[in-house]
Order: structure tokens, then sequence, then C-alpha cells
């Protein structure tokens, strides 16, 4: 269960605690920092400056969660003046009466400088360091989130991988060279600016008219497959029927044809023979689609052939004047299609062109589309104008007082283009610098490692 709002502390002004975030108000909460309370006593100091310094680092992280992750040696760097390391070898620390040769105090051994104050290395700003390797932690001080709250939501949601891999646990303790990165749409939403009041109105407008328009189509679709369902059923039960009804009058002629006796049974296939002939002719006299002279040959030829068969089958049994002209089908078949059959092709002929040319116009239309889109999107890139559809104002913009925090440590390495950072090292401690990142000041940090440390 989430913690209530009034957990944070943070829009109390003046009185509120220092958290990890981008909020103006934790801003004022900054400028109204005091250093330590006065006129309590040490134990409460500590427990205030422990308080106060959880607040801010790592206030997602429960108590005994980081009381493990805790160390009491803290990473430090002193740099060595090597003109000194190469003129002595260590043995003048012993010198004089066993404490070192007593010098000029101009002349002191000093690592870097003469000036004692500026060698002063800030240890207590270490003591938050281990909070720092957290994924979620190092995302926020990427500047791809504006808290650490919503780093580790970004998180937990998918939206960062490291090393190229989808990590959802905001806990991950960065290694030395690892990569992270975040989704760049996600990054955009966390450093843009809000939207005011209209673009809000109006990008819940444009959402519900996206969903309008794509249930429509998804609707269109479905109506579209029923009647295509429907068109082949009806198609299937017309071939069907055609079978059937062939099937039927085969039969039918074949049982009128057992009834009649060898006259009037020549007498019908004579007729057949006769029409084949009277269509054979009228083929060799087509003046709109006359065929060629090989065709007419062999439509000749088949004409002579017919009325062979019909000047002989007075002297043949019905069975195989049946059989002849069952071959004269045939071969008139491969002459030339019947008029049926041509009507037929030429139906079919007639619904491909149509096909295609409903097909042509459809890829026309989407060519359209897409290259209209393409246009709008070159256009809106090129005069950024205002997209509805995303959840941060555009053209994008950086939200408000983020200068005030807009700074990245030095053991980060970040690549705001891609919105990915490596983490190089773990942070440490320099003469008069710490690379973590605190609000608080040295004595507040010094108060707070003592409470963690197991003698109090």
């Amino acid at each position: 269960m989430p913690r209530s709002r009034s957990f944070h502390t943070l829009k109390r002004l003046g009185g509120g605690k220092i958290r990890q975030s981008w909020n103006k108000i934790n801003l004022y909460n900054l400028s109204r920092l005091l250093s330590r309370p006065a006129g309590v006593t040490h134990y409460q100091q500590k427990w205030k400056a422990k308080s106060t310094t959880r607040a801010y680092h790592g206030e997602q992280i429960r108590e005994k969660h980081w009381e493990r992750m805790f160390r009491s040696r803290l990473r430090a760097e002193i740099p060595m003046d090597i003109n000194y390391l190469a003129r002595h070898d260590g043995s003048e620390l012993a010198a004089g009466r066993g404490s070192g040769r007593e010098t000029r105090p101009r002349d002191a051994i000093n690592l870097r400088t003469n000036n004692k104050k500026s060698f002063r290395i800030p240890y207590m700003h270490m003591t938050y360091a281990p909070m720092e390797r957290r994924l979620d932690t190092a995302v926020f001080r990427s500047l791809f989130a504006s808290s650490a709250r919503q780093a580790r939501q970004f998180v937990i949601h998918g939206k960062v991988k490291v090393n190229g891999k989808k990590m959802p646990y905001p806990g991950y303790m960065l290694n030395p060279g690892d990569m992270f990165s975040v989704d760049p749409e996600a990054v955009l939403f966390a450093t843009g600016a809000p939207k005011d009041q209209e673009a809000v109105r109006s990008g819940r407008r444009l959402k519900r008219m996206q969903q309008h328009e794509a249930r429509q189509e998804a609707e269109a679709q479905k109506a579209a497959e029923i009647r295509r369902t429907k068109a082949l059923e009806a198609k299937r039960a017309q071939e069907e029927e055609e079978n059937s009804q062939q099937e039927a009058d085969a039969a039918a002629l074949k049982q009128e044809r057992e009834n009649l006796d060898e006259a009037q049974l020549k007498k019908v296939q004579r007729k057949q023979i006769n029409e084949l002939v009277e269509t054979a002719q009228v083929l060799i006299r087509d003046t709109q689609n006359e065929p060629s002279a090989k065709r007419k040959v062999e439509l000749r030829s088949f004409v002579k052939s017919a009325k062979t068969v019909s000047n002989k089958m007075q002297r043949k049994d019905p069975e195989q004047v049946d059989k002849e002209i069952e071959e004269l089908v045939t071969s008139f078949a491969k002459l030339t299609p019947s008029p049926p059959q041509a009507g037929e092709a030429a139906k079919r002929e007639a619904k491909a062109s149509k096909a295609a040319a409903e097909e042509k116009e459809a890829l026309d239309t989407e060519f359209k589309k897409e290259y209209q889109k393409s246009l709008d999107a070159i256009m809106q890139a090129r005069y950024a104008a205002t997209d509805e559809s995303k959840p941060y104002a555009t053209p994008w913009r950086p939200r408000n007082y983020m200068s005030a925090f807009a700074f990245i440590p030095q053991y980060l390495e970040v690549n705001q283009n891609i919105c990915a950072a490596v983490y190089l090292r773990h942070p440490i401690a320099k003469p008069n610098a710490a690379e973590v990142p605190s609000p608080f000041g040295e004595e507040v940090q010094q108060l707070a490692f003592g409470w963690y440390l197991r003698r109090r």
C-alpha cells in the first residue's frame, strides 16, 4: 500500500523535510534549512541529524535495509606530491626526536600546499555513499527523473535497462562500468513541463476520438470478415446446387433415354450432332471475332467428321454413337469454348479486372494516407506543433525550477541524447570535495555518521 501524502512532510513551508525531488516547495525548504538545532543534548542532535539526512538520502528505503548497507570505512582519494615522493623515502618522518625533524612552518611537509586548510577531506559527506550505487538513485542523479520515487517507479514499470537487459529492481547495486538507459518518452515526461488544463482536455478528447476510430475500424473489419464468410458460404451453396442440378439433369436424361426406342434415340443423337455442326459453322462465319486461318481449317475438319458420323449412325449401335458424340464434344471443346463457357470466361475476366482496379485504388488510398501521415510528422517536427497525445507540454520545455537541481556527479557519465548513462566508479571524497551530493553541512553529516556507528 503506498504511503500517504502526509508522510512525506514535503509541503510544510519552512518546516518540511528535504527530499530528493525537484518540487518547488522542496526548493523553498532548502532555502530555509538550518544547520543544526541548539539547546538539545548530543543524543538528540544525533537523532535529529539522522532523521533529517535520512529524509533526503533514500527515504523510500527501510531503516533496517539501510543499516545493513552502512559502512564505517569511507572511500577517499589523497593526492600525493610526486616531487616529494621522489625526494624522500619516508625516513625523514622518524628523524629528530622520533616524530619528524622540526622545520620552519614555511618548510613544513605538506602533500599539496603549505596551507593546511585546503587539504581538508570531507569524510563525513561520504556517510550515505552506498546509496549512490542503487539503480533508482543513479537514475535520479542522471536527471532522468524529477524525484527518487519517480525513478523507482520507472524501474519497477520496466522502463529502465541495465547493460541492455530490463532491470525491474530499484535496489540493484550498480558496479563500475555498468550502463543503464531509460525510455526517452518517460524521461521527456519526467523532466518536461506539465500540460495546462486546456491541453489536458484536448488530449483527453483526442484520446477518445482515437479510441472511437479504433473501435469503428475493428467493427468494419469484423463486418467485412462476416460479409466475406457469407459470400463464400453462398458461393459454396450455389456450386453444390449446380452440381446437384447437373446430376439430376443427367439422371433425368438417362431415364428419358432408357424409355426411348432405337429410332427415337437415334433421332435425339442426330439432333445433338446437328447442333454441334451449326455451332461450328456459326464460329466460321463470325465476322466480329473472326478466327484465324488455322482455326477455320480445324473447324471445317470438325464439321466434316461430324457429318460423317451423322451419315453412318444408322448402321451403328446407339452406344457406339454415344461414344462418338462424346469424342466430338471433347474435340470441339478443345477447338473453341462453347458460348456459355465464353460468357463465364468474360464474366471472370471482368470480375478480375474490377478486383484489380479496386485493389489498385485501395493501394493508392493507403499510399496517400501514409504519405499524408509522414508529411504531417515532418511538418510537426519542423514547426514544433502541439502534440495533444503526449502526456507533457509540447513543444517540450524543461519544467520550472529545474535549474536549481541540474547537476550531475562526477562518477556518472551521462548522454542526454540517448537517455543513457555509465556508472564509472564508486563515489569518493577528495580534498575540499565529496562526490555524494547532499544539501547538509559537515556537522550534520558527522552527527548522522555517529548515530549509525555501533557504539553511540
